[in-house]
């Protein structure tokens, strides 16, 4: 039961080249930084990356992207990331843009066992009839595109047919966890993390605070420890190595002048 790894470079020992890999994170909040950067350093390539977004600010799975590891990417947003757009546009990367609710959902059912699920988010675009282009030639033609899926209507509603996902493995980051792999992340970090630690069929877990059994209250726990099969724990060094994506402050009032 004691699912604890010593190191993040011992945890990744056995991801391969060609593995699909779900991943947490939103933006810079919640992203297993350590893990992903583990495995950079092992010279893993050719992953299939199944994630909201690919990095930024050359952080998180940019660190991959940059170094051409990544072969494909299943998100919802591309964002601000240059290198990802070059890769995209160049045809060196293949990329299956879907809706961020639709997303959330197929990680969802891939972890509860649910082969397939009907939406109406799509229904009437390229999403459900396909031709989005997944893959350029590298001269702007289009070398691969989506295809067409089910449309049924239920109801009056027409819905579209869409696949739940499973990956090989999961990187998730967590604020709290414990040995048996019970998890709890902290307030927006939560975002996608539990999603793709459910998805995937090892996931491994970056925790922030290492606890004991019975340390953490059975109602707070965000993921059990069911979907957890390795613990690795951070440092404090590496627990409060946390970026900020945009950075916003206002300016200071002069003496005496109240804002409102």
């Amino acid at each position: 039961m004691d699912k604890v790894v010593a190191t993040a470079p011992a945890a990744v020992a056995d991801v391969p080249d060609g593995a699909s890999l779900a991943v947490g994170g939103f933006g810079l909040s919640g992203v297993p930084s350590v893990l992903i950067q583990a495995l950079y350093e092992r010279g893993v390539g050719g992953l299939g990356v199944v994630s909201n977004n690919c990095g930024a600010m050359e952080t998180g799975l940019a660190v991959l992207l940059a170094a051409g590891r990544i072969a494909r990417v299943t998100g919802s947003y591309i964002g601000a990331n240059k290198e990802f757009a070059r890769q995209y546009l160049a045809g060196e990367l293949e990329v299956e843009l879907i809706p961020q609710g639709t997303l959330a959902e197929r990680l969802r059912a891939g972890g509860a066992g649910i082969p397939a699920f009907y939406t109406p988010a799509g229904v009437g675009t390229q999403v459900a009839e396909g031709g989005l282009p997944w893959r350029y030639d590298g001269s702007g033609g289009v070398a691969l595109a989506s295809p067409p899926k089910e449309v049924r209507e239920f109801d009056g509603v027409e819905y579209v047919l869409e696949r739940a996902i499973r990956t090989d493995f999961a990187l998730v980051r967590a604020a709290k966890g414990d040995r048996h792999g019970n998890l709890v992340f902290n307030r927006s970090a939560r975002n996608f993390n539990p999603l793709a630690a459910m998805a995937g069929r090892i996931t491994v877990a970056e925790v922030e605070e290492l606890v004991e059994p019975g340390e953490i209250d059975p109602d707070a726990v965000h993921v059990p420890g069911v979907f957890v099969q390795r613990v690795v724990p951070l440092t404090p060094e590496q627990a409060a190595d946390k970026k900020i994506e945009r950075r916003t402050v206002s300016a200071s009032s002069a003496r005496g002048t109240v804002n409102g």
